[in-house]
């Protein structure tokens, strides 16, 4: 199993955390049902945290008139609605919300250039919060296609996420499917597109990262 590099940053202090827990609890409370409750409970949480930071490696289906999902999850918000920090127009807004169970790193939709990237501090509140949006933590991203149509995608963090990693700048063009952000520990991606595009989604499907169409361009 391929590991993100945020996981390298991670996965050893957690591995240090659960070990001087779990060595102070076996030291407190001297049952062998409870310890080995604990090295249990203790193992779990070890294979969870290393499962969060996978980093699967699979080839890419590349069509320009597609958009791809950016990140695994389930498709929470479809509806038209007023993108009024870079776009300034009406579009249409697809939400894609990350459990701490899905592969968290995230892929552009199409291919371009990012035109766009800004950083905005903010709340924690749950993903799914209809203002999380726009008062959570997030980051935003236009993307410049090859045929002059521009979409935005927001990086979102929820109320256990605490870091939201972004690796392209402006000016740097992009792949369909490139892996160019990762959010951790559960989060949302909001993508805003043109009224005209084709949603081949629904509420509730589950996307794939880098394998789901989302939408298609007219």
């Amino acid at each position: 199993m391929n590991l993100h590099k945020e996981g390298y940053k991670i996965i050893p202090i957690a591995t240090l955390i659960l070990a001087l827990l779990y060595a102070l609890l076996y030291w407190l409370i001297p049952f062998q049902i409870v310890q080995i409750i604990l090295a249990v409970a203790a193992i779990v949480m070890f294979v969870l945290i290393v499962r969060f930071f996978r980093d699967p490696e699979f080839p890419v289906e590349l069509n320009n008139n597609q958009i791809i999902a950016p990140a695994d999850g389930k498709v929470v918000v479809i509806e038209e609605t007023e993108e009024s920090e870079y776009l300034k127009e009406k579009r249409i807004q697809i939400s894609i919300f990350m459990s701490p169970l899905n592969v968290h790193v995230n892929r552009s939709p199409i291919a371009g250039v990012i035109s766009y990237f800004k950083h905005h501090p903010g709340k924690f509140l749950v993903a799914w919060h209809p203002k999380s949006s726009t008062d959570n933590e997030r980051t935003s991203i236009g993307i410049k296609h090859p045929s002059g149509v521009e979409i935005m995608m927001r990086q979102v963090a929820g109320a256990v996420a605490r870091r939201i990693c972004f690796y392209s700048e402006t000016g740097n063009p992009v792949e369909q499917g490139e892996k160019f952000g990762f959010i951790r520990f559960g989060s949302r991606i909001d993508l805003y597109l043109p009224l005209d595009a084709d949603v081949k989604v629904k509420i509730g499907d589950i996307s794939y990262g880098g394998k789901t169409v989302v939408a298609e361009l007219a």
